[in-house]
């Protein structure tokens, strides 16, 4: 998950759909300039250190608690570290950095840039950035797994691809809501909103049928609060259609890249067929059982 929320529009660019909806503040008087004023996002302390290990720790027990093992808990860890690390990465690049990493106990983790990003097209790259570099975290457990046969760390490594796959979900705070949400914007302004509603039935029905009741909470109350901003993005505010095009086809080579990387790693599982690959998939993600 990345933060690349806009706070104030800057200036000499159109509002994007991640500006303040205009006239939803009243106007102030002039005062002097601030690091938001400059684009900048103010100033934050670092986390300390204690908190930092806190953070880790609780994360790490909810994860073993959850999934009943410390290697597939691990996996998931680490990937989440790796999956910040590449928003944190680009976010530095394009000139939004340094970018700040965090553990977010219970609920994932979180990559916050200094400053905004200077387009959407640069929002687009950042979002995307977590999930296909997050993908390179399924690399150590992948070799241990064929090294020692032992399927467990293969587990690992498909929770790894999930944990990827699941964040291009279109559905905020996921990375795929701002990767493919200013696209759907460019169609028409209505048509987010609808995705997003789709979603939050999908969403709330999965973790009903099985007992995600957690993860289907807070998608579902972040859906809620995005569907209630209501349509205030103009269109000629999000990306250029050829900025569109882009960004709806990396974000549909990167989807597929996590799920044949999810399939691939269950597949020395299953003597090798796909099919029984996405059989036993579905069944850790609890369908089919």
């Amino acid at each position: 998950m990345s933060d690349t929320e806009n706070t104030l529009p800057k200036p000499g660019r159109a509002p994007g759909p991640w500006d303040p909806k205009p006239g939803s503040a009243p106007a102030a008087a002039p005062t002097p300039a601030t690091a938001s004023d400059r684009g900048q996002a103010p100033v934050e302390k670092d986390q300390s250190l204690v908190w930092a290990a806190a953070s880790t720790l609780l994360m790490a027990g909810f994860l073993w608690w959850i999934t009943g093992s410390v290697i597939v808990a691990g996996a998931i860890l680490f990937g989440l570290f790796v999956h910040e690390a590449g928003h944190a990465l680009v976010m530095n690049r394009v000139g939004m950095g340094p970018a700040r990493i965090y553990i977010i106990p219970f609920l994932g983790g979180l990559a916050r840039g200094r400053r905004e990003p200077r387009s959407e097209w640069d929002g687009v790259l950042v979002s995307l950035a977590g999930p296909a570099f997050g993908l390179l975290a399924m690399i150590p457990f992948v070799a241990v797994g064929l090294t020692t046969g032992q399927g467990e760390w293969m587990a690992g490594a498909f929770f790894i691809a999930m944990l990827n796959l699941v964040n291009l979900v279109p559905a905020p705070p996921l990375d795929g809501s701002k990767a493919l949400g200013p696209v759907l914007t460019r169609v028409h302004p209505r048509l987010e909103q609808i995705v997003l509603l789709v979603i939050g039935v999908a969403v709330v029905w999965w973790g009903v049928s099985t007992g995600r009741f957690i993860l289907a909470v807070f998608l579902g109350l972040s859906i809620v609060a995005h569907l209630k901003r209501g349509v205030w993005r103009p269109a000629w505010g999000t990306l250029s259609w050829p900025e569109a095009g882009k960004s709806l086809v990396l974000y549909l080579l990167t989807a597929a890249l996590c799920g044949a990387a999810a399939v691939a790693a269950l597949m020395p599982m299953v003597e090798g067929s796909p099919a029984d690959a996405v059989r036993l998939g579905l069944a850790y993600l609890g369908f089919g059982r």
